[in-house]
This record gives structure tokens, sequence and C-alpha cells, in this order.
């Protein structure tokens, strides 16, 4: 089973495709009358609507247990604005490419490192997390493409993004052959001349964020 969240109104469309798979709980700050009727049909199924949340009352911190003690680190708010990407390819992204990344960004961010996350036009389509490898991450999220989408449309031309640098370019590798066009990551790696060169000569796009979330 599984949780599945969204930030906007459930409508009876979404709700429709929501009951074709197996969830245990449907947590949106709103459903329509049509789209209830859809999900009451649903066995074992729980729908919560939840208050917008209010960032500013939210706690910042974050406490976790250790052996010995608890550990408590600022919670990661970092939003990347487009000002603040740097490109350091010889093609530079449009304005879609942009889009998705930031998108992309923003998604890695919530997702165990180390983590890769693959979008198009918006929408993510693979997501590999919590490997000791950054490159085996990057097959994960591939091979979830291939289990759960598997459209031609939907990989090529998609964009990459990493929670943390790429220590080597095999990563990115995975993401040339995949089909992505477009990478962000933090930068900072001994090794950045490397993947950069990578990325130059298979045409991508590389823009570094300087900021890594690598949630544990």
């Amino acid at each position: 089973g599984g949780i599945l969240i969204a930030n906007v109104t459930i409508d009876a469309d979404t709700a429709a495709e929501i009951v074709k798979i197996f969830s245990e709980v449907v947590i949106a700050p709103g459903f329509t009358d049509d789209a209830l009727k859809v999900l009451s049909d649903k066995q074992n199924l729980r729908v919560i609507k939840f208050n917008t949340i209010n960032n500013e009352k939210s706690d910042n911190k974050i406490l976790k247990s250790v052996y010995g003690g608890y550990l408590v680190q600022d919670r990661d708010q970092f939003i990347i604005d487009e000002s603040e990407l740097k490109t350091v390819t010889s093609n530079k992204p449009n304005s879609e490419q942009i889009r998705d990344l930031i998108f992309a960004f923003k998604v890695v961010k919530h997702v165990k490192s180390n983590a890769i996350v693959y979008v198009k036009n918006m929408k993510t389509i693979g997501i590999g997390a919590g490997q000791t490898s950054r490159v085996d991450s990057s097959k994960i999220a591939i091979q979830k493409f291939y289990e759960n989408i598997n459209d031609e449309k939907q990989r090529t031309g998609c964009v990459i993004a990493s929670d943390a640098f790429f220590p080597f370019s095999d990563g990115l590798d995975e993401a040339i052959k995949f089909g992505a066009v477009a990478v962000i990551q933090p930068g900072g790696s001994i090794r950045d001349k490397e993947v950069i060169e990578t990325a130059n000569n298979a045409g991508l796009s590389m823009v570094f964020t300087g900021y890594r979330h690598f949630k544990h």
C-alpha cells in the first residue's frame, strides 16, 4: 500500500486514476463531490482533507534520535530561483527545461540521498533513492520509469536532478543513455571538470545551484 498526497483539489478524473492502484490513504486540500463518490467506492481507502500549511508557523528544526542522544538540524527550506542558476556547459537550457529543472530540484530535496529524479513537462517520471552509489540511484530511477510509464514521449527530452554533486561522470552517463537533455546539480566535486566535459560531449546543458540537499 501507499500514501498519495496532492497539493490541489482532487477531481473525479484524478480520483478515477487513483483507485486503479492500491493506495491506503489519499490526502489533499480538497475533493470535489464527484471525486468523493469515486473514492468512497474503494474499500479500505482513507480520505483526509488538510488545511493549508502555514510555513511561517512550522517548526524549522528537525529532531532525530541517535544512539546515546538526539540530532537537531535545520529543516531544508531552500528553494532555488532561476537567477541563482549557473550554467556551466556550452549549451544553455531553454525556458521549458529551466522550468523542469527547478521543479526537479524541488522534488529531489524530499528524496533520501543519494537521490536522482527525472522530470518531463513538470511531471516526475523516475525516482532513485537511498543508494550508496549515485549511479545506482540513476539506474533505479530509469528502472522505475520503464516499470510504471514506459512511454517514449515522456522519456525523450527529460531533465535530471541530483541532490548532491556527481562524484564521477558515470551517473551522468546513465542519464545520457536514457535521453536526458539537461541536468541540475549542486556542483562542488573535485571532478566537476570531468562531469562538465561529459555533458558537453553529449550536448547536454547543465546548471549548478551551489546548494546541496543530501537528505538522510
